[in-house]
């Protein structure tokens, strides 16, 4: 990346500049990273504290919760701002975050850290999306769908290697993250600026969320493969650590961190093989994913298995990625132009409270049945949830499930590298 790069503004070039998308795409990676990094951690931080499950998943939730607000609220923010100022915002408050991680010495560090760390991953996520998209049009739809999966998936991974093998386990991996964040904070001022902003603008942070009613029948339809793969998320990152060790009796971090790793990594893989089908396979493979990865998790869980806990959260991760990738190609193009924003953050409302409300309540019950028979539960939801939306999607006819919309015509809507 030459320093050449930075220009103030952008004078309607719209040609590639891969350097500097990559650059963006490596942020957006780090960033999502730190957000699971603390996933392996949790079962120590419970030791070395001494808090209970129900604190341990609002900790996670906490984050969810922050990012969400604020993504609503910053959302168009860059738009009005500049992309890097506000990516520049972001990465300050992360880094902060980083050190409330590295100063922790009880529950409540953690609660305020993760509530800045998702204050920054709300700013950043759809600054350093635009700025992708601006930087590559060809190839920055899908560098910005896989590129928060990957992130998630070796942050979790990466953070349980260190863990387990690595000296200063609840300090390492966020010392080196905020490295990270330094030197790519350090290297931002030599990007070229792509957002064309008009001074003077007055700054506006009034949420916009809703469901158009042409979408809302199809949406209602599809959205349970959603609900079901991000409260499988929220269960994976929040108490699946905990289920390895106690359920399977495998106290190595390591073995959390890839319990972790591998349902976005699995999710992301998937978006790639599948971008170019259809909205409706999608979907499909997203359903059976989901319950059949579920139903030997189960199977893990009630054996006491590692293998088939590990197998089924392989074949769920399918069916995360497929699932709401197939979600958004479907609804997406039902939408006109100027509502799909407002679409999108009424979809990543339903999502993140998928992910964070459900992860509450089974800590909650592990505190009374014990994680064992909350994890039953759980999946049982899970499945029905993947079962709903196979229904919808059979049942809903092929046009209402986006059938009729090949990867060709639906590249707005979906993840695109041609």
């Amino acid at each position: 990346m030459a320093a050449s790069s930075s220009l103030d503004c952008t004078r309607g070039d719209d040609s590639p500049r891969t350097g500097q998308a990559l650059f963006y795409l490596g942020l957006l990676v780090v960033f999502l990273a730190a957000s699971s990094a603390p996933t392996p951690l949790y079962p120590l931080y419970q030791r070395a504290w001494g808090f209970s499950a129900t604190l341990l998943t609002l900790v996670f939730a906490v984050y969810m919760f922050a990012l969400l607000l604020t993504l609503l609220v910053s959302g168009s923010l860059s738009d009005q701002r500049g992309r890097k100022p506000v990516i520049a915002l972001a990465v300050a408050l992360e880094a902060v975050s980083m050190g409330m991680f590295l100063l922790a010495d009880g529950p409540g560090w953690l609660l305020a850290g993760r509530i800045l760390q998702g204050v920054a991953t709300g700013i950043a996520t759809s600054a350093l999306a635009a700025a992708i998209l601006d930087s590559h049009a060809r190839h920055g739809p899908l560098m910005a769908s896989v590129g928060p999966l990957y992130g998630m998936a070796f942050g979790a991974l990466f953070s349980g290697l260190l863990v387990g093998y690595a000296p200063a386990p609840l300090r390492l991996v966020f010392a080196l993250l905020l490295g990270a964040l330094l030197w790519q904070l350090a290297w931002l001022p030599r990007m070229r600026e792509t957002a064309r902003t008009t001074p003077g603008q007055p700054l506006s942070l009034r949420p916009r969320v809703q469901v158009p009613v042409a979408v809302r029948a199809t949406l209602l339809r599809v959205v349970p493969v959603a609900i079901a793969a991000w409260a499988l998320g929220g269960f994976s990152l929040s108490l699946g650590p905990s289920l390895i060790a106690e359920v399977v009796d495998l106290h190595n971090p390591a073995m959390g961190g890839l319990l972790a790793f591998l349902l976005p990594f699995v999710g992301g893989s998937s978006v790639l093989v599948l971008r170019r089908q259809t909205p409706r396979l999608a979907l499909l493979v997203g359903g059976w994913g989901l319950a059949a990865g579920m139903a030997v998790m189960l199977a893990g869980v009630h054996g006491h298995t590692a293998w088939l806990l590990l197998a089924g959260t392989t074949l769920a991760g399918t069916g995360f990625g497929a699932g709401f990738m197939g979600v958004i190609r479907t609804i997406t193009p039902l939408a006109a132009p100027a509502g799909r924003a407002a679409l999108m953050a009424a979809l990543y409302v339903i999502c993140y409270l998928s992910a964070s409300v459900p992860a509450l309540i089974a800590g909650a019950a592990t505190q009374q049945v014990g994680l064992e028979t909350t994890t039953y539960a759980y999946g049982a939801v899970v499945i029905a949830l993947a079962v709903l939306a196979l229904i919808g999607v059979l049942g809903g006819g092929r046009r209402s499930v986006g059938a009729e919309c090949p990867a060709r015509r639906c590249a707005p809507a979906g993840p695109r590298d041609e």
